[in-house]
C-alpha cells in the first residue's frame, strides 16, 4: 500500500470509528439538541438540516434547535462543535469542504476532521449540472469543447476548491482548453452573470440554476455521477459522453456529524432517524424542489461513500495548485 493510501486509511479509521461501546446510564435526550449549520439560512443545507431536525425532534420528544454559524467554509461551525461535549446534544450539519477541502485550503485549522468528528449520515446534495449559455449553441460536451477552442470562454464557480472549480479545471486539462474560471460568493450572482452573458458556462445546483434553465438562456449539457438526473432526464452524464475520470463520478454531499466521542447508542439512534426522516413527505418535497435524487444514507453507506470519495476530492483539489489562505 502506498504511503498516501496508508495515511488516508488511518484517517478514515479515526473519523468513522464507532463511539465508545459503553452506554451512558442517564436517559437521552432530556433537553434540546442543537444542530449547528455551517451555511446561511435559506439554502439547501439549512433547509435539509431543519427538515431532518424536526423529524428527530418528533421522534425523541425534545426540541431540535438549528443554529447557523457561517464563516471560513464551515471551519467556525466545526470548531464550535468540536469544543462541545460529546454527549449527543450538539451536532453539525455541514458541506463537504468542512471535512475535506479545508485541510488543504486553510493554513490554520482549529479542528482535525478525522479525529474530532464521526459521521452520522451523509445526505447527497444532488447533481451539479454543467450549464452553458444558449449563445454557444452547444448541446453536448463535444460541441462545447469545439466552441471553447474557437472562442474566449469564461466559466463560473461558486467557490474556490468547489466541485465547480475542480470540474472546469479538469475539462481544461483533458481537452487542452483555456477556460477562465471566475469564483463567486455563492450561486445567485453566478447564474445572474450567466443570464447576462458575462460567463458562458457554470456548474452548480439545479434549484439555483432554475431561473436560467426555465428561460432557456442556460442549457444543461452534462451531469456528473454515473446516473442521469431525474429532473433533467434528457441530459447525458459526462461518462455517457466519453468524458472519464474520477472527478466526474463524485457525489456532492452534505453531512450530519457529531463529536467523535459521542456514545455509540446515541449515534446509532440519530443515524436511524435520519434514514427514517428521509422518507417523510416534507423531506421528499425538498428533494423534489432541489432536484436531489437520494435522501439521507444509512451510516454504513455514508462511511463507505466518504472512504471512496474523500481521497478523490483531496487529490483533485491538490492538482489545482492552490495556496492555503
Amino acid at each position: 500500500m502506498r504511503t498516501s493510501a496508508r495515511i488516508w486509511a488511518a484517517a478514515i479509521a479515526c473519523l468513522t470509528m464507532a463511539a465508545p461501546e459503553t452506554a451512558w446510564a442517564e436517559a437521552w435526550p432530556t433537553r434540546a439538541i442543537k444542530i449547528v449549520v455551517s451555511t446561511p439560512a435559506g439554502g439547501i443545507t439549512d433547509a435539509f438540516a431543519r427538515a431532518y431536525g424536526d423529524y428527530i425532534s418528533q421522534k425523541l420528544g425534545q426540541p431540535v434547535i438549528v443554529e447557523n454559524k457561517t464563516g471560513a467554509s464551515g471551519a467556525l461551525a466545526a470548531q464550535s462543535v468540536k469544543d462541545s461535549p460529546a454527549d449527543g446534544y450538539t451536532l453539525m450539519y455541514t458541506i463537504s469542504s468542512t471535512l475535506l477541502g479545508n485541510r488543504l485550503l486553510l493554513k490554520s485549522l482549529a479542528y482535525d476532521p478525522d479525529k474530532d468528528f464521526t459521521i452520522v449520515a451523509m445526505t447527497p446534495s444532488g447533481h451539479l449540472p454543467l450549464v452553458v449559455h444558449s449563445a454557444t449553441n452547444a448541446k453536448t460536451i463535444e460541441e462545447f469543447v469545439a466552441y471553447a477552442r474557437g472562442n474566449k470562454v469564461t466559466a463560473g464557480s461558486y467557490g474556490i476548491g468547489s466541485f465547480a472549480h475542480i470540474a472546469i479545471a479538469e475539462l481544461n486539462r483533458q481537452f487542452g482548453l483555456d477556460i477562465s474560471i471566475v469564483h463567486y460568493r455563492g450561486e445567485a450572482p453566478m447564474w445572474q452573470d450567466l443570464a447576462a452573458g458575462v460567463v458562458q458556462a457554470a456548474v452548480g445546483s439545479y434549484q439555483a440554476a432554475l431561473p436560467v434553465l426555465d428561460t432557456g438562456i442556460g442549457r444543461p449539457i452534462a451531469v456528473p455521477t454515473p446516473v442521469r438526473m431525474k429532473k433533467l432526464p434528457e441530459t447525458r452524464t459526462f461518462a455517457e459522453q466519453g468524458v472519464t475520470g474520477n472527478v466526474f463520478q463524485l457525489i456532492s454531499f452534505t453531512a450530519l456529524v457529531a463529536p467523535a466521542a459521542i456514545p455509540a447508542d446515541r449515534i446509532d439512534m440519530l443515524a436511524k432517524l435520519m434514514v427514517e426522516g428521509g422518507k417523510t413527505e416534507r423531506v421528499q418535497k425538498l428533494l423534489d424542489a432541489f432536484g436531489v435524487d437520494q435522501p439521507a444514507m444509512d451510516r454504513a453507506s455514508s462511511i463507505a461513500l466518504y472512504e471512496k470519495e474523500g481521497p478523490v476530492w483531496l487529490e483533485s483539489i491538490k492538482t489545482l495548485g492552490l495556496e492555503p489562505q
